[in-house]
């Protein structure tokens, strides 16, 4: 009887660990959010989240986004974040200093949309 419990255990700690290994949120330093003027240049519209890359301070940074069904049913499409397009963002830096920021929310003209 006991074999079973243990298989069990065993495959649902197995299945946690992507998930606790993948951006844990407390990386990111909340007491510091950052807005800056930004433009993407590369952009991945897909699960789980979206993601980019952009040039900030001489850097190449990682933008951690939301999932792409909770951008878009915010507002947010891929259009208005393509590569090139200027926005502003705000969002929080990671607490080690790898050059990676979560981004919170993107403002594209008057509109705001709340990723988290």
């Amino acid at each position: 009887m006991r074999y079973p419990l243990l298989i069990a255990a065993t495959t649902l700690a197995l299945a946690a660990l992507p998930a606790a290994a993948h951006h844990g949120w407390s990386s990111y330093d909340e007491t510091k959010p950052v807005t800056l003027t930004a433009s993407f240049t590369e952009l991945s519209w897909g699960n789980p989240h979206g993601s980019a890359k952009m040039r900030w301070k001489g850097k190449l940074w990682d933008v951690i986004l939301a999932p792409v069904g909770r951008m878009e049913a915010r507002g947010l499409t891929r259009a208005e974040v393509e590569p090139g397009k200027r926005f502003r963002l705000t969002g929080y830096l990671r607490r080690d200093g790898a050059t990676e920021m979560r981004v919170e929310r993107v403002m594209i003209g008057k509109k705001t949309v709340e990723l988290r």
